[in-house]
């Protein structure tokens, strides 16, 4: 909803005509009542999802489609060229970058392979885990394939690695890492060049999205994370990177998401008008963009607001 309005409010401000088609599996969705124009579809495993996607896109004339979940990624990914043959320019990057992005086995040996500090990932089967002697708890569990954090497991010992496991799907093993959990925004533009980074220290989650925040400037992370985006080499559109800050610039990696994140508006609040520089730099404008020139120590605390619309 958060963002939505902020594309909103970047259009009025550069004089655009704008009117947003959302699209989700209900009517019963709070962010599709602020739509101009609202769309069911299909989940996002049915064979007709990318159908309705490209149709809808013809439909409406987008110019520009905003995933927001990571499920659409792969899809969008495939068929980005089809929607730029119409007009329509996916803020999602190539398919290569999304496997990296989503198999977190990828994204771990891109990491190390790239020189990024990273959490130790265990390769070998759950069943040859099990077997080793001696064991270095705590582990972290996790899905090599899942979102939202879900199915997220830290376990302290065998008997507890032996259980959940097995019934994680397509579990992953991961040393455990103490410190301070920050998400952060990275702004690319149509080249691929980094053009604003935005570190949120995250305070308290909830159903693995931020629900109190913070801005940070920490330096170390904001150089790592430009860097680090620069090897994945994305075009125009934000990435969202986790990390954790275990030392004074000392930075371990953990997921990277070729979208925009839930706790994005944050970063925009702070001055970091993603949505406004996107539009710009689609429409082959330069705005003046400083790597680091938001607000530093902004805190952001979210409550549930209620939404009514008639049937």
């Amino acid at each position: 909803m958060s963002l939505l309005r902020a594309f909103r409010r970047a259009c009025s401000r550069l004089g655009l005509e704008c009117a947003i088609a959302g699209t989700d599996t209900t009517e019963n969705s709070p962010a599709l009542q602020s739509c101009d124009h609202k769309h069911i579809v299909k989940p996002v495993f049915h064979r007709d999802y990318a159908r309705q996607i490209v149709e809808i896109v013809r439909k409406e004339k987008v110019d520009i489609l905003v995933p927001t979940v990571d499920l659409d990624l792969p899809i969008l990914a495939r068929h980005r060229s089809k929607l730029a043959q119409m007009g329509c320019t996916a803020l999602v990057p190539s398919s290569r970058v999304v496997r990296i992005c989503q198999d977190k086995r990828q994204t771990f040996c891109f990491l190390k392979e790239h020189g990024f500090d990273t959490p130790y990932t265990m390769t070998d089967s759950v069943a040859k885990i099990l077997k080793r002697r001696p064991h270095n708890y705590p582990y972290f569990l996790k899905p090599w394939d899942g979102h939202a954090s879900r199915s997220n497991m830290k376990v302290h010992n065998w008997e507890e690695l032996a259980f959940y496991a097995k019934r994680i799907p397509n579990c992953m093993v991961q040393e455990f890492i103490n410190g301070q959990e920050h998400t952060v925004d990275v702004l690319t533009d149509c080249q691929g060049r980094v053009r604003c980074v935005v570190p949120r220290l995250r305070i308290e989650t909830r159903s693995g999205e931020v629900s109190k925040g913070m801005t940070a400037k920490h330096h170390a992370i904001i150089e790592q994370s430009k860097l680090l985006i620069e090897k994945l080499g994305v075009g125009l559109g934000v990435t969202t990177i986790q990390c954790f800050l275990t030392g004074p610039d000392q930075i371990k990696f953990i997921e990277i998401n070729p979208r925009f994140g839930g706790g994005v508006p944050l970063s925009i609040k702070a001055g970091a008008d993603f949505p406004r520089w996107i539009l710009q730099l689609w429409l082959g404008k330069k705005p003046r963009i400083g790597l680091s020139d938001w607000q530093d120590g902004l805190i952001m605390l979210r409550y549930d607001e209620a939404v009514w619309f008639q049937k």
